[in-house]
């Protein structure tokens, strides 16, 4: 019995003595990464691919890169084309979902492009970079030269640098759901479907596209964003990512494919389109796109990893 006692004894004093202990260490700091840390990591990346050099950067070791769907191998590519950053230069930062992104101009040798760069962050380290470049001389829906490639536009229109007030900031569902409002308006050809602002803006490839100043369809036509799309070439919006939601910006970032009808020659497009949202409705959208080639799986990046959409010439025809 004594025995017996002794040994419960020592088991409270056991449990009473982990009791008093200090709580474990909490878990490394290093793998949370605030609006501050992906800024920082932004800025590095951007300023080693300047300077060409890959050791500048904190790259994770299964770092992947595409331009415009195509992988790039290390030390290629943007790494040796890109000279500076341009005039327009946005960042938007995401802690939720650890990633971050630069909308705005590069010089490119001796020129300047329009591009979306979009980073992901794991433990503090960069995973990814996805470029969509939009270069002056490459392939619109009318042929080369023809993507309405504005850099100076985009300068003189160029996105507000902003902090919404908390109390006037919708919801991270909510805005993913007024800038996918914007892909189903252009699937069903439908304007209504798209909650917008009156008059809103669309600036494509640094181009202005609607309002009595566009370019696009509704140029003179003093139409917005979701006008006149009944003509619109576009049978699908597929593939639909919004990596990155700045609820402080007031911005959402949708990365998409633009189908063709069946039987038409126009090119696909793969784009990112930049939401501005105010009072849960789009104000502006500013978009990077390319047009890819038939053969050119896109948009390569997870779910659709260099195989969705299939190229026309992969599917067989119709019996």
């Amino acid at each position: 019995m004594a025995d017996t006692m002794r040994t419960w004894l020592g088991t409270v004093v056991s449990i009473c003595a982990l009791m008093t202990l200090p709580p474990p260490p909490a878990r490394a700091a290093g793998t949370a990464c605030d609006r501050g840390c992906l800024k920082i990591l932004l800025d590095q990346y951007l300023n080693a691919v300047i300077k060409h050099d890959p050791s500048a950067a904190p790259l994770f070791v299964g770092f992947r890169q595409t331009q415009n769907a195509v992988v790039e191998r290390l030390g290629t590519g943007a790494w040796t084309s890109m000279t500076a950053l341009g005039k327009v230069q946005r960042r938007y930062l995401d802690p939720v979902n650890g990633q971050a992104a630069y909308y705005g101009t590069f010089e490119e040798g001796g020129a300047m492009v329009v591009a979306t760069v979009r980073l992901k962050i794991d433990d503090r380290k960069i995973s990814e970079a996805e470029w969509i470049v939009a270069r002056k001389e490459d392939w619109g829906p009318n042929g080369p030269g023809g993507a309405l490639v504005n850099p100076d536009s985009l300068a003189a229109n160029a996105p507000a640098e902003r902090v919404v007030p908390k109390d006037a900031r919708a919801s991270r569902e909510a805005m993913m759901a007024i800038a996918n409002s914007y892909f189903d308006g252009l699937t069903t050809h439908d304007g209504s479907i798209i909650m917008h602002e009156p008059g809103c803006v669309r600036i494509e490839n640094g181009t202005v596209m609607s309002g009595p100043n566009g370019r696009g369809p509704n140029a003179g036509r003093g139409g917005d964003c979701s006008s006149n799309l009944a003509n619109l070439n576009v049978s699908l919006v597929a593939g639909r990512r919004f990596p990155i939601v700045d609820e402080e910006a007031g911005v959402v970032l949708g990365i998409a494919v633009f189908m063709r009808k069946p039987g038409t020659a126009t090119r696909r497009n793969y784009f990112s389109e930049w939401f501005f949202i105010d009072n849960n409705k789009i104000r502006t959208i500013y978009t990077a796109m390319f047009y890819p080639p038939h053969d050119l799986p896109v948009p390569n990046w997870p779910p659709y990893e260099g195989h969705w959409p299939l190229p026309p010439s992969f599917v067989p025809p119709a019996q």
